[in-house]
């Protein structure tokens, strides 16, 4: 039994509050265990210089942690002079993974951009930031079809992360932070509601793990996954 007492395939309580933030054009608040992470879409009539005149739009994404996510104080990144390579990495993988479910040419030339915070921090931030950012920007795209600025809605599929891991020799699905910080191998994938694969970051914590072990994971993070796309349209079915 794992520290959480939860089975291998299972994931830690999850719940959306969609709606967050009064302001945004869409928002969404995941908890997912101990970890919080806010998820806020905002549209802007522009689009970065290199897709000027192209007819298309971007979705990009920044994410953050508020100072005491975590056990111990972090000073926010502006007062150290900039971004950790670590923010960068995660922010950009948020981009990835909403664009690769987006037309963006449906989206015109605007840019939709999903400020991720993290609020609480308890293991896979980076896979919740994700899957709840996906709400956010579905909702945006509501706001903007509503406004008539779109004719369509461009997001194609569903999309959503979890973290998996070797945690003491087994296989074992959203890793909280006792596990993550201990585990043997630490894997984050990205998938679609059609199964296709978005992202797969899998590193070698301790010893190097086998196909075999990569195949245990990669089913249950794809369980995992189906059961957090289920969520994510029953929190859209209830309005």
């Amino acid at each position: 039994m794992r520290p959480s007492q939860r089975a291998a395939d299972e994931l830690r309580p999850v719940r959306f509050i969609r709606h967050y933030a009064a302001h945004a054009e869409g928002s969404a608040l995941i908890e997912m265990g101990n970890t919080r992470v806010l998820c806020a879409a905002s549209v802007e009539e522009s689009v970065p210089p290199f897709l000027r005149g192209r007819g298309q739009g971007w979705v990009t994404a920044e994410y953050g942690m508020l100072p005491r996510a975590t056990h111990s104080r972090s000073p926010r990144e502006a007062t150290k002079g900039g971004q950790s390579g670590r923010t960068q990495e995660i922010q950009r993988l948020i981009g990835r993974s909403l664009r690769a479910v987006t037309n963006l040419a449906q989206l015109g030339e605007r840019q939709i951009t999903l400020d991720c915070d993290v609020l609480q921090a308890d293991g896979g931030t980076r896979c919740a930031a994700i899957t709840a950012a996906w709400i956010a920007l579905h909702d945006a795209c509501i706001h903007l079809r509503a406004q008539g600025k779109i004719a369509v809605h461009p997001i194609r599929d569903h999309a959503a992360a979890v973290s998996v891991g070797m945690v003491g020799g087994n296989p074992a699905l959203d890793l909280d932070y006792a596990e993550d910080s201990t585990c043997d191998t630490d894997m984050n994938i990205v998938m679609t509601g059609e199964g296709g694969i978005v992202e797969i970051q899998g590193t070698a914590e301790g010893a190097a793990f086998t196909r075999a072990q990569f195949d245990a994971l990669f089913d249950l993070a794809q369980g995992g996954i189906r059961q957090l796309i289920a969520l994510q349209k029953a929190v859209l079915a209830d309005g």
